[in-house]
């Protein structure tokens, strides 16, 4: 027992003396290192193993041969070169990665686990052996794939481990510079694929792709070589494994693709089609889990991410419409995860102000956020059922995305709020509200740009008209719905003060019909005898300013303020409502004797016993 206790730190005694012997000089470095690397073959235990062959490597990492054979001399021989240095730590690597394994088997099935996390403790024993290999001045890119990279990999495969082959994988990444890995990416990806079934390829592929990423997108580096073809080695390489892979998690070979993504967005920016391409691939995927049921459903945050990626990095949401197969793969979301989409893309365009300049990319972008314009098939009674501030919060968003849909033309800006009328005007009672009012002053807007460029454009009148009836279609569409009459009403009498303003030829015609309108509405709708008041007050107020009616609209409209004034419900509101109607009297906007008229509305003010009241509002304004 006293002879097998000691046989172990015989063999540490030995390598310190392998060292001062090497140190000495007197005897072959080469030959040396040789020795002692093969003399720890005689410790099969895998705890002592790896510790022994650990104080090995520890103790002759500045002595061993770091020269080319060119550069070596005559000595070459006893000193040893560069070369010899690799197959002495590759050896290492090779018995130490055995002894780690091996640990793996020993004791009872029931500290499998136990077992595992020792391995995990001890696993920086193996990878020191690729650390010494990466601090090797010496190894050129050649000199790496043909002995370094090799010997790793083949060792990695043949040990059928998936704990060791994914940390060894992993290793590999992290200690050799990026120039090496640009050099040998098809090896080493052509290995993830030959890996065992266990291992998580998932992260060792997106480890290698996100360090890569990194250096392409370096201040201080040269960037990828034009021979180099990173995105379509990386693009089939993973193809490979997927399809090598059937049993693959469906949110890991999204989490691929994201990476993919990543990739060509940082190395290749300029690369639309790249990414458009990584997007076709993703939705054919989807598209055979659909056919075999809804497997698809567990990985929407995967997908998410995936999605929100270019919308992070163009910062431009017509860069994303030229994605072709976004919009594809979105279906493939919930109805949740859809609307998510939808609010990060409007809140990415108002964030960075992107103006949407024609009418196919605003159907376009409209059809992509369609889940916040209209009702959807796969809502559930909690969907519809939302919060009523949220709801509202969302819904001005689009009506602050309207504004951004600018043309470089008035006619272009006139096709492209037809469009969006198309989308909206689907929206339902719930949403129009929100949505027609600001396409509505955007139309508006559009009317005083052609006023304009009156003289540049001689059919500016007409398009005027067109505009004013698209806005009066609109707003008697919004009228129909309930509890939207004093939202109806001011959009009524704010399209006849914008046809005033405006003055083109059918200005007139144009005003008086909204005018009327904005009465039927008050008639029909307008109930509760303080919003008549104030309804009648800014109908009132609305008409005084505007100057464009001859007296044969003038009169018949001023009479129909007076008397809708005079039913009011209430007694002080009639007497009210008369006075502000004497206003428009006496405005000076026609040129017939307002004296009459004015004296009627007193006579009638007086009928009703207000006649004081009346007249100190007539006297004095108030």
């Amino acid at each position: 027992e006293g002879e097998i206790w000691s046989f172990f730190p015989r063999r540490y005694l030995l390598i310190t003396v392998g060292v001062v012997f090497i140190k000495a000089g007197q005897v072959s470095r080469k030959d040396i290192l040789k020795d002692l690397v093969e003399m720890c073959r005689g410790v099969q235990h895998p705890l002592r193993g790896l510790f022994l062959r650990n104080y090995l490597l520890q103790c002759t990492r500045n002595l061993l041969p770091d020269a080319r054979e060119e550069e070596a001399g005559v000595d070459k021989g006893k000193d040893g070169i560069v070369q010899d240095s690799v197959d002495f730590v590759l050896l290492n690597y090779s018995e130490m990665n055995k002894l780690w394994v091996r640990i793996q088997h020993q004791g009872h099935s029931r500290e499998r686990e136990k077992r595992e996390k020792e391995r995990q403790e001890l696993r920086i024993l193996v990878g020191t052996n690729l650390v010494r290999l990466s601090q090797l001045e010496m190894v050129d890119v050649r000199l790496y794939r043909r002995s370094v990279l090799s010997g790793l990999l083949e060792q990695i495969v043949s040990c059928r481990d998936p704990i060791a082959q994914e940390y060894l994988m992993e290793c590999i990444i992290q200690v050799f510079p990026d120039e090496f890995h640009l050099q040998s990416l098809g090896e080493f990806l052509q290995t993830c694929g030959e890996l065992h079934q266990k291992v998580n390829v998932k992260n060792i592929v997106i480890a290698l792709i996100d360090r890569l990423a990194a250096y392409a997108s370096r201040t201080d580096s040269p960037g990828i070589p034009n021979d180099i073809q990173l995105f379509d080695v990386f693009s089939e390489q993973i193809s490979v494994i997927i399809h090598s892979r059937t049993d693959m998690p469906p949110e890991d070979i999204v989490s691929l693709q994201a990476a993919l993504i990543n990739l060509a967005l940082k190395c290749y920016p300029d690369r639309v089609d790249y990414v458009d391409k990584v997007l076709r691939y993703t939705a054919e995927i989807f598209a055979k889990f659909a056919e075999g049921g809804d497997a698809a459903a567990g990985v929407s945050k995967e997908l998410l991410r995936l999605l929100k990626i270019p919308i992070d990095s163009y910062l431009n949401v017509l860069t994303v419409l030229e994605l072709g197969h976004f919009a594809p793969l979105l279906e493939y979301l919930s109805y949740a995860a859809r609307k998510e989409i939808s609010l990060y893309l409007v809140n990415n365009a108002l964030d960075n102000n992107t103006t949407v300049p024609t009418q196919e990319e605003v159907d376009r972008f409209l059809q992509l956020v369609d889940t916040l314009i209209t009702d959807q098939k796969d809502q559930d009674d909690a969907e519809l059922n939302i919060d009523p501030e949220d709801f509202a919060e969302e819904q001005v968003l689009m009506g602050r995305l309207i504004f951004l849909m600018q043309a470089v033309s008035p006619d272009q800006q006139y096709l492209i709020l037809n469009a969006a009328r198309k989308h909206f005007g689907n929206g339902g009672d719930k949403r129009i509200k929100y949505t027609l009012p600001p396409l509505v002053f955007a139309a508006f807007r559009l009317a005083f740009q052609y006023k304009s460029k009156q003289e540049e454009d001689d059919k500016w009148s007409k398009k005027c008209n067109k505009i004013f009836q698209f806005c009066l279609q609109t707003v008697s569409a919004l009228a129909k719905g309930e509890k939207r009459a004093e939202l109806s009403l001011r959009l009524f009498l704010q399209g006849a003060l914008a046809a005033d303003r405006i003055a083109f030829d059918n200005c007139e015609s144009v005003a008086y019909e909204f005018m009327s309108q904005a009465f039927s509405l008050y008639e029909e709708e307008i109930s509760d005898s303080k919003a008549q008041l104030a309804a009648i007050t800014l109908i009132v107020g609305t008409f005084e300013q505007m100057s464009c009616f001859g007296e044969e609209n003038h009169e018949p409209l001023r009479s129909q303020c007076a008397v809708t004034a005079s039913k009011l419900l209430k007694k002080p509101d009639q007497c009210r409502g008369v006075a502000i109607s004497s206003h428009l009297f006496w405005s000076g906007r026609t040129k017939e004797n307002p004296d009459a008229p004015v004296g009627e509305l007193v006579e009638k003010s007086r009928f009703f016993g207000w006649g004081e009241v009346v007249s100190r509002f007539l006297v004095s304004g108030r």
